[in-house]
């Protein structure tokens, strides 16, 4: 089979999952971060638009089955590893089939937690019910996410027991100073618990929350990867394009007194060519780069995007310094996402989806040559 991607000098690509052995679209990923035999296990989500599932692939035996599945699942997108050893995963979309039968309530997707060893899944509706993508925990236990709707808000979660996703108190950011962009000094804005429960999109609307082009993929250095400001910036991409808005990486620097600061990460006409279109996923690796997919849908037809770029740190942590192509997909039909870095070895995994050839969706790991 020929590569996948096409990728600098001194890197390898492997491919360690593959339909059939899982299901169709598969999108966001997280390894088992802490516990016994951590990074053992890579989880995905499967992005259908019924009858949705999460996979895992075993990497000490390359074994890969679905683990959980359910007809009611609506778009699986966002996954993340807590600190506490289970998995919580998402709903981009929702409302049009059967809700969960404990909260059928709900007019967009669900958040939901798994338990790796039970495959007991709960859902946790205090997070809000709206279309979900990235999320992340910074240091004190709270769960960042956001709507990938337009406008769509970025939100806070605060659980009243740590580690207890049960219930909380969900916030929405709001931007105090904002020069016309949705950049400038930010607070967190309370929202109703009830009914963020049924639309959080419709309670961060109504407290004025700020809202920007279809933001996507989050981004933290407390998982695997590191950043200057470690757990204190968050990194949101918003993938949104149109004639007159172009898609870009925000930096929120979390600040200790609660409020926040947002700045242009990434951004075209400031420190990334025009070529840069529609960011969709975001990892952090060791050294501190931001590693991004573009998701423009149009390669096929443009011959652009649908690439993965590289942000490395500049002196201002609110903007990135270089912005660079760092691989390219040699499959114009398909798109790259997912993108995740392991603790131990420096692996980079991204899923393949929408190939055009034999039509089966993978997953590569990328390594680079010692």
């Amino acid at each position: 089979m020929a590569a996948l991607l096409n990728l600098p000098d001194g890197y390898s690509q492997t491919v360690i999952a593959s339909e059939p052995d899982y299901l169709d679209v598969p999108d966001m990923q997280t390894l088992n971060e802490t516990g016994p035999q951590a990074e053992r296990y890579l989880y995905r989500t499967h992005e259908l638009g019924s009858n949705g599932g999460v996979s895992g692939t075993d990497l000490w035996t390359g074994e890969t089955h679905v683990i959980v599945r359910r007809a009611d699942w609506e778009g699986l997108d966002g996954i993340v590893w807590t600190p506490w050893g289970t998995i919580l995963f998402a709903e981009e979309r929702g409302g049009n089939t059967i809700r969960d039968p404990d909260f059928p309530a709900a007019t967009a997707g669900l958040v939901y937690e798994l338990d790796p060893a039970t495959l007991q899944v709960t859902a946790r509706p205090a997070i809000g019910a709206r279309s979900h993508e990235g999320m992340r925990f910074d240091p004190k236990g709270n769960l960042y996410g956001i709507s990938e709707t337009n406008p769509g808000a970025i939100f806070k979660f605060s659980p009243d027991r740590r580690g207890d996703l049960s219930s909380g108190q969900l916030y929405a950011l709001k931007v105090v100073t904002d020069p016309g962009d949705g950049t400038g000094d930010a607070v967190w804005i309370p929202l109703d618990r009830t009914a963020s429960q049924i639309n959080s999109d419709a309670e961060a609307t109504r407290v004025g929350a700020t809202g920007y082009f279809r933001p996507e993929d989050i981004e933290i250095a407390t998982s695997t990867g590191n950043a200057a400001g470690g757990g204190h910036v968050l990194y949101v991409a918003v993938t949104g394009n149109s004639s007159t808005v172009r898609g870009r990486v925000l930096a929120i620097r979390l600040r200790n007194d609660g409020t926040a600061f947002v700045s242009n990460y990434v951004k075209v006409g400031e420190n990334v060519s025009s070529d840069f279109l529609m960011p969709d996923n975001v990892a952090l690796d060791h050294t501190g780069r931001l590693f991004i997919t573009e998701d423009p849908g149009s390669a096929g037809s443009t011959g652009q995007g649908d690439d993965i770029w590289v942000a490395t740190p500049g002196a201002d942590p609110g903007q990135a310094g270089d912005v660079s192509r760092f691989a390219s997909l040699t499959d114009c039909a398909a798109e790259p996402t997912g993108l995740y870095f392991d603790k131990s070895n420096g692996s980079m995994f991204v899923n393949i989806q929408h190939r055009g050839g034999d039509g089966q969706d993978k997953t590569l790991a990328v390594r680079r040559e010692r």
